[in-house]
């Protein structure tokens, strides 16, 4: 509330004077010219209401031959002249009445020397044609000239008020002079960004330590007593997708304090001392509102590892944005109520000043949800969405390894349009695998022409994959496979990857040979190798080299990492003699596996082949048909170990998922009985 009304209630009885606008400053002044150059065109006879026209220079001295001219103005500046006609030959020049042309028509003729002109007239003159000649020479369009000549002057005061606007709005409308202002925007209460952390599902971790700083910021006194001093600030790193800016949302719905929401990128400017002003000023704004907290999303924009070498750019505007942040962070009081979230997905590239203690004192780990978050995250993507019962959430999370919570968001939304373009009343356990392979290998391409040759090598690679990983005792455990060609690929074999913590040498190895099983498959059944095999091609032998050069899972290299995460260094930490080796151990673990493939695929042959030519009647067979060729796979998954031995029990849960678990199944149940009614009414009609 204004202090100044508060204290004198009659300032607001006395009246509003209209606001001061250049617009009509600018409407009156061009109002004004205009008036200015219709009334100012006339010549000096003020003739200017007579017909006017325009004739060539031999047609006038024809009309001046035959005596039509009463007089002649000659106007030197403009090397033109008007012949002024006599009333009774009006007809004759325009082929109009005198009421039709007026009181004084004249005609506009423009010649090439003045004295040629005079010498004519003169002679006209003393020979009776014309009555008199006399000279003007005045401009017509003086204010027009004026007009023209002023215009540079015009427009640059024009682009210098569109520029002076343009800076206000982006200043937050304080003109020029507000361009370094914060552009942070502000939430004074929680319930303005609706998200609270019943909305953040999974992620229990750094929810943990989240709720810490929101503890914090409502009973500080609680840690103060104990000598506690509040952390200046979290830095929450993880991969794209995984939640980072939706856990600061809901710290600013549950905080219930004032929330400072910006961009690194919003400190960029391209004029000097603009990005630290901005710095500066967003946290004068935050301890003026203190406690409250300031969240930097992206600050990898402003945080980069400042440059060594001050030859390459070490005093350009992004490091002294940079130097104002941290000097800012570690200006004020510990006590001041002012903390700093910041998300990044490039933590490596930050400033080591930017990550020490007492700037971010918390590096929060954000990272991909496990299998029970995956359930838990579907559980809250699927509360909009109406399924029906054969959707498994249980399956849909062994589905997807590997995806984040913004991927999982986006299988729930494609299923729901896959179900909508078909018609379809709820969305089914179909329509989430088919938005799984639409987001994981791109669209069906079934127009793409392929001849009969090309399907059956095609059909026989993918058998391969799938025979081999049926067989081998630590390879994914295969859910379907394809010819359909989907997104670049031809072909593809669907798993069902196993999340393991750790990887043995067995693993990974299983692993490769099913990887080249479709290139064994190709060289014993067809007698030639196709290009088709280019990315199990390219999957094994990174495998391969991060086995041997990195894990030290070789025999002549054992227990010796290369890995070198050194920034600015471009030499190999080994000799070439050891790069050598390298190259030799992982062309001979590559033979290893293949020649297992191949003696792994000549012992089921029978069944290869009846698989391949299932593949290529149906395009499409899932690990059912499989096991109807091959028999019961004899390795169980870890995956499915997980799932029926080792999973949580529900009591066991966060309250987070233990809620959305009871909505989840809330929902079937109402569903279902909405199901059960339309059915008893159905039967009813028949």
């Amino acid at each position: 509330m204004d202090n100044k009304n508060y204290h004198n209630p009659d300032n607001n009885k006395q009246p509003k004077m209209p606001k001061f606008n250049m617009n009509w400053v600018y409407i009156l002044s061009i109002v004004t010219l205009l008036i200015l150059f219709i009334s100012g065109g006339g010549n000096a006879l003020g003739t200017s209401a007579g017909y006017s026209k325009d004739v060539t220079y031999t047609k006038f001295k024809t009309f001046v031959a035959k005596g039509y001219a009463q007089n002649v103005i000659i106007n030197k500046n403009e090397s033109s002249l008007k012949m002024y006609v006599k009333p009774k030959y009006i007809r004759d020049v325009f082929n109009m009445s005198a009421q039709q042309v007026g009181t004084a028509p004249y005609l506009n003729v423009e010649f090439g020397s003045v004295d040629e002109v005079e010498k004519y007239l003169s002679a006209e003159l003393k020979a009776g044609k014309i009555t008199d000649f006399s000279y003007d020479n005045k401009s017509e369009n003086t204010v027009m000239n004026i007009l023209i000549g002023l215009a540079p002057y015009l427009l640059l005061v024009v682009l210098w008020i569109l520029i002076f606007r343009r800076w206000g709005a982006n200043s937050g409308g304080g003109g020029v002079f507000s361009v370094g202002k914060s552009k942070a925007k502000m939430y004074e209460k929680g319930n303005e960004v609706g998200v609270t952390f019943k909305d953040v599902a999974g992620q229990e971790g750094a929810k943990q330590e989240i709720k810490e700083i929101v503890d914090f910021l409502k009973n500080p006194k609680k840690y103060t007593d104990l000598g506690g001093k509040i952390p200046k600030g979290a830095l929450l790193v993880g991969p794209p997708g995984t939640g980072k800016t939706l856990l600061a949302k809901a710290v600013a719905g549950e905080a219930g304090v004032p929330f400072f929401s910006m961009s690194g990128s919003d400190f960029v400017e391209m004029f000097v001392g603009v990005g630290a002003s901005r710095v500066r000023d967003t946290f004068q704004r935050a301890k003026e509102k203190a406690p409250s907290i300031i969240f930097i999303d992206e600050i990898d924009a402003i945080g980069r590892a400042r440059s060594k070498n001050p030859a390459m750019g070490g005093n350009d505007e992004r490091e002294n944005t940079l130097n104002a942040l941290l000097t800012e962070m570690d200006g004020f009081g510990t006590n001041s109520g002012v903390i700093i979230l910041a998300a990044t997905n490039r933590v490596d590239m930050l400033d080591k000043a930017l990550l020490r203690a007492g700037r971010f004192d918390r590096q929060i780990n954000v990272d991909l949800p496990d299998l029970n978050e995956r359930k838990a995250i579907f559980q809250v993507h699927l509360k909009p969405v109406k399924i029906d019962d054969s959707v498994d959430i249980d399956l849909l999370a062994r589905q997807t390894p590997g995806f984040s919570g913004a991927d999982i968001a986006n299988v729930c939304n494609e299923a729901a349009l896959i179900a909508a373009r078909h018609n379809k009343k709820a969305v089914n356990r179909q329509d989430f695998l088919d938005a799984v392979d639409r987001i994981i290998g791109g669209l069906e391409k079934k127009t793409k022409v392929m001849t009969a040759a090309e399907k059956r090598t095609i059909a026989l690679h993918e058998a391969g994959h799938a025979t081999i990983s049926w067989f081998c005792q630590y390879a994914n455990p295969l859910v379907k496979v394809s010819i359909v060609p989907r997104g670049r690929a031809l072909g593809a074999a669907w798993y069902l990857p196993e999340e393991r913590q750790i990887s043995t040498k067995e693993e990974m190895l299983d692993e490769m040979c099913s990887l080249l099983g479709g290139r064994a498959a190709e060289e014993l059944f067809t007698g030639h190798i196709s290009t088709g095999a280019m990315n199990d091609l390219e999957r094994a032998t990174k495998s391969a080299y991060g086995m041997i050069a990195f894990a030290g899972m070789s025999d002549r290299l054992p227990n010796i990492c290369y890995y070198n995460n050194q920034e600015y260094q471009f030499q190999r930490p080994y000799s070439e003699t050891t790069a050598h080796i390298m190259d030799e151990e992982v062309l001979k673990m590559i033979n290893e596996q293949y020649d297992r493939a191949k003696k792994i695929l000549l012992e089921h042959q029978k069944g290869h082949n009846e698989l391949a030519e299932l593949l290529i009647q149906k395009e499409v067979i899932m690990a059912e048909d499989v096991e109807k060729i091959f028999g019961k796979r004899p390795w169980i998954s870890r995956s499915q170990e997980i799932m029926e031995d080792e999973q949580p029990k529900i009591e066991d849960m966060p309250d987070e998922v233990k809620q959305a678990e009871a909505e989840y199944q809330k929902k079937k149940g109402l569903e279902n009985k909405d199901d059960n009614s339309d059915s008893q009414e159905d039967g009813a009609k028949e």
